[in-house]
């Protein structure tokens, strides 16, 4: 099968899969244990912590190892709100978030938080301007993911910071799309939180990374855990770690912008030659747009079946996150955006990644076009 699918999980990388087998075979006692096996693998762990946080420019206190990046997200997102709660109890996050984010956010409005979510422009950026007339003397924390994960935009992180700075507001991103695409560094010192996922960037699933800047005065979410510095419980997956740290060493050493920039090209060309005026773009300005996710909707086609037709043609695509895989609502980020509801059931997103070859794209677009012939065709 032809993959087109990488924005909701990646193959893991040989090497990190040789480390996870090494860890698990020659690291396998609990860094909580004060014994020397358990002495050997909280080494191990630490040096993970460090590299990751070299990696991301960021003190390695701050970096907590979860299970990826739903945990991650809930943690981050309830334990910030919670530990602010007597400064005031409204938090703010992005009307395209990933779905971790806006159940831990009716979490808390469970709690008695009031939580306001800001619509993205038509372009997939959040509208800064409706940000700035929502913050209030009880806004605590906003929430803002740095890559849209369904269409792919880049959000301005710089320009959010820049608005919270000097109003006591606490910031975390969503940065599970953008680590190991494109350099973050410059952005992780302009939140206080942020989240990662290891699948994501080939490396094994079932871990990410959550830092929470060490400086800030938290309460972790439950009280009287022991890993993590307190952050989580439960023992760590050490074997998951080192394999996550090892695939994300190698995704920042190079992060193959060209390549999947030539890709995109090449499919919107195919597109544009076998579907002009067929379809829809969902996309952001070119400074704003990361370039191995592309959001679109064939017109007259819906998205789910047009999802299982190119899977009978050897084609896997999908119709927006994989965490809203088999709900029949509209991407969030389309409803964000005030995509109307037929339009909306069309969308499909397509995702390279580094196997992915421009053979491929043209047997995708050939296949694309195919379909629709066969379903606008007349019968004859």
């Amino acid at each position: 099968m032809n993959y087109f699918d990488y924005a909701a999980t990646t193959p893991v990388d040989a090497e990190s899969l040789h480390v996870f087998r090494t860890v698990s075979e020659e690291f396998w006692g609990n860094p909580s244990s004060l014994h020397d096996i358990g002495g050997k693998a909280e080494h191990l762990l630490s040096r993970c912590r460090e590299k990751l946080a070299a990696l991301l420019g960021v003190p390695s206190k701050g970096i907590h190892f979860t299970s990826g990046g739903t945990e991650g997200n809930h943690l981050a997102l309830v334990t910030l709100a919670l530990s602010r709660q007597k400064k005031g109890k409204h938090i703010i996050i992005g009307g395209g978030e990933h779905s971790s984010l806006h159940s831990s956010a009716a979490f808390l409005q469970g709690l008695g938080f009031t939580v306001t979510k800001i619509p993205f422009t038509s372009e997939g950026l959040i509208d800064t301007l409706i940000l700035k007339d929502s913050l209030t003397e009880q806004t605590t924390v906003v929430s803002i993911g740095h890559v849209n994960g369904e269409i792919g935009t880049i959000q301005p992180l710089h320009a959010i910071h820049d608005l919270l700075k000097d109003r006591d507001i606490l910031f975390h991103s969503d940065m599970v799309q953008s680590f190991g695409k494109m350099d973050v560094t410059e952005f992780t010192s302009k939140v206080d939180s942020f989240t990662l996922s290891s699948h994501k960037i080939y490396g094994p699933k079932g871990v990410g990374a959550c830092y929470i800047n060490p400086s800030l005065d938290i309460t972790p979410m439950i009280p009287g855990l022991t890993h993590e510095d307190g952050f989580r419980g439960g023992t760590v997956n050490l074997p998951g770690i080192a394999g996550f740290v090892t695939a994300a060493d190698l995704c920042c050493r190079s992060f193959a912008t060209s390549h999947y920039m030539g890709l995109r090209t090449q499919f919107l060309k195919g597109l544009e030659e076998q579907l002009p005026g067929r379809y829809t773009l969902y996309e952001g300005p070119a400074h704003a747009q990361l370039p191995n996710v592309i959001g679109l909707g064939i017109h007259g086609l819906e998205g789910q079946w047009l999802m299982l037709e190119c899977n009978r043609r050897g084609m896997g695509i999908s119709t927006g996150s994989a965490c809203g895989a088999g709900s029949h609502d509209l991407p969030k980020t389309l409803q964000s955006m005030g995509v109307n509801q037929r339009a909306g059931k069309e969308f499909i997103r397509i995702s390279f990644g580094r196997e992915t070859t421009e053979e491929h794209i043209t047997e995708l677009v050939h296949a694309l076009s195919d379909i629709y012939a066969s379903l606008t065709s007349p019968l004859t």
